[in-house]
């Protein structure tokens, strides 16, 4: 039996103007329009896994098209792998083997699209390999003991509790809990800090399993926009929507924020922490993307500013994917001893720790030298260099303000067709990630994440390809004021 079930009326919401996605695409049929625009509402995680889609017949009705249409798009969709069906019942949303739970899409190298819906490095450099090398020698003396630490390994909390020190915030390994990832990290803290059908306060963009783990926990997201620009954060926004909404967390990027690259200046973290200590709201501060700064490093963070301030509290995820290799599935969190230690005892009913091999090691890389570091920023410069220059030959319509540092840019089209384009694009070649994947309840249509993570010839050749794409739209190519605001 489906538990859940999305209506013709709200599914037709969703689609909008399906059929303007194929404009310039030739004599392509109404059903596979139809099929490519649903597949995109499922992809970017719009129509969830499991939830069943209307009848043949209300879709129809509510589209005003043939029941035949219907029928051939359901078919279609059913065929590569996006519907389940049993006869007597509906039809329900379901992912291809080749497509994680995340929507990402997992190819081989014989697959010739180019991947830009993910923004993660390569593990290619000697010091990975070397760290799990080191990891292995120090494996004997683990396994005498059972090999289970919901905390973490001791000298894996001690090293990124020294990295804070360093930093300039005063931490033991008392504050530090060691994750599976750092999804799991905030997921943790949701269960803990939350109660279904409360709100949390998100920047919007916001990083889209973040919001989706919003979501899935029962709470409700309320997107704070961000500005364009130098600055990003709109302080006194986030301060007016804390009070109107009575939210009691926050979960903010400040660091080289996924997907602008924006970066909180250190004066507007002080301020930060004080308005969230004048409305008691506790702060979770996402820090996976902190080493990624290209044009700076980060400020001091933003937990640093809470010191002395009694009704301010600042939980701080962090993860060694971004900085290392995104198979090193080992996130954390610091904070105050206290909510460590209830932290814990939410995540027994999860799991009893995190692999000991990959915990020995992060320990190794992140108690080691910045040149790992430094080669892979080096990278992402030159990268985020080729992909500036392509844009500007192949898409100069198109604005871009880069930010300071991450793994990707967030780009103003000239038109709200992100969705469309990201419909299309497979069609010529790459795979995007749609606007409304970073956004709450489907906005963002005037943008796309374009990750700067690919070789250079890859994103050389990937542009030409999405300007194909685009043009094959129809969309006009010109220019409009740019907005204030990124929405």
């Amino acid at each position: 039996m489906v538990a859940r079930v999305v209506g013709a009326t709200n599914l037709t919401r969703y689609l909008g103007d399906w059929r303007a996605s194929g404009a310039g695409r030739g004599a392509d049929p109404a059903y596979r329009l139809l099929a490519d625009a649903v597949r995109m509402l499922i992809n970017d995680g719009r129509i969830p896994t499991g939830v069943g889609l209307p009848s043949e017949r209300d879709l129809s009705a509510a589209l005003g098209v043939s029941r035949t249409t219907v029928t051939a798009a359901y078919a279609m969709l059913r065929e590569a792998g996006y519907l389940q069906s049993r006869q007597g019942s509906r039809s329900t949303v379901a992912l291809p083997a080749s497509i994680s739970s995340n929507g990402l899409m997992m190819h081989d190298s014989q697959d010739s699209v180019i991947d830009l819906s993910y923004a993660a490095m390569d593990g290619q450099d000697t010091a990975v390999c070397e760290a799990y090398a080191e990891a292995v020698r120090a494996l004997p003396s683990y396994l005498a003991t059972h090999g289970m630490s919901p905390a973490g390994l001791s000298v894996l909390r001690e090293a990124v509790a020294a990295r804070y020190r360093q930093r300039g915030v005063p931490t033991a390994a008392e504050q530090i809990m060691v994750t599976s990832g750092a999804q799991q990290a905030f997921r943790l803290i949701l269960q803990l800090l939350a109660m279904p059908g409360e709100r949390v306060l998100v920047e919007q963009p916001s990083y889209p399993n973040a919001i989706e783990a919003i979501r899935r926990s029962g709470l409700l997201a309320v997107p704070v926009p961000m500005r364009a620009g130098v600055g990003g954060w709109d302080l006194d926004a986030l301060g007016a929507a804390a009070r109107q909404s009575d939210a009691r967390l926050a979960y903010l990027i400040p660091d080289f924020q996924n997907p602008t690259g924006a970066c909180l200046g250190a004066s507007d973290r002080h301020a930060l922490v004080e308005l969230a200590g004048r409305t008691r709201m506790t702060l979770v501060i996402d820090e996976t993307m902190v080493e990624m700064g290209l044009d700076h490093g980060a400020p001091e963070p933003v937990a640093a500013h809470a010191h002395g301030l009694s009704r301010a509290e600042v939980i701080t995820v962090g993860s060694a994917s971004k900085s290392f290799w995104g198979g090193l599935r080992i996130g954390w969190i610091r904070a105050d001893a206290g909510v460590i230690t209830r932290l814990l005892g939410a995540r027994m009913a999860m799991d009893l720790g995190t692999a000991v091999v990959d915990q020995l090691a992060a320990a190794h890389l992140v108690s080691g030298p910045q040149e790992p570091l430094d080669r892979r920023r080096d990278r992402l410069r030159a990268r985020r260099r080729a992909l500036l220059d392509a844009l500007g030959e192949h898409l100069p319509g198109w604005e871009c303000d880069p930010g300071p540092g991450g793994m990707s840019l967030w780009v103003r089209l000239p038109e709200p067709v992100s969705s469309k384009l990201a419909a299309t694009a497979g069609r010529f070649g790459v795979r995007l990630a749609a606007g409304p994947r970073f956004g709450v309840e489907g906005a963002l249509e005037r943008f796309i994440r374009l990750p700067y993570t690919r070789e250079e010839s890859e994103l050389r050749e990937a542009v030409p390809s999405i300007a194909e794409a685009y043009r094959a739209l129809g969309a006009d190519a010109g220019t409009e004021p740019p907005s204030a605001l990124v929405v």
